[in-house]
């Protein structure tokens, strides 16, 4: 795993299946035709990196892991004044497997 995206998801394989499974994390993101969003199965995505061994990582995995470093890092920019708490913009990231709110 890099550095980064370590850094960048910093809940459990756990934590993310139970969100993924939530209300709250299916009524965000976009879809392309209607069914799972995008940030919804990049979840499900991490969670599979997050239970494979570093050895078994393929080029395709790399590409997804910096895929999410870059959407973490943009969207952790655009965070929004006040509490965040329950809010559109955490469940988005949540979805890709950071909690703004876990130290």
């Amino acid at each position: 795993m890099s550095d980064d995206f370590t850094e960048s998801v910093n809940m459990t394989a756990g934590e993310l299946e139970r969100w993924l499974a939530s209300d709250e994390s299916k009524s965000v993101g976009q879809s392309d035709g209607g069914g799972e969003s995008v940030g919804h199965e990049s979840g499900r995505r991490i969670v599979e990196l997050l239970r494979k061994k570093k050895a078994e990582l393929t080029e395709a995995d790399h590409a997804h892991m910096r895929k999410v470093v870059g959407y973490v890092h943009r969207h952790l920019a655009q965070r929004p004044d006040g509490d965040v708490k329950d809010t559109k913009w955490r469940y988005s990231l949540m979805n890709w497997g950071h909690d703004p709110l876990k130290s």
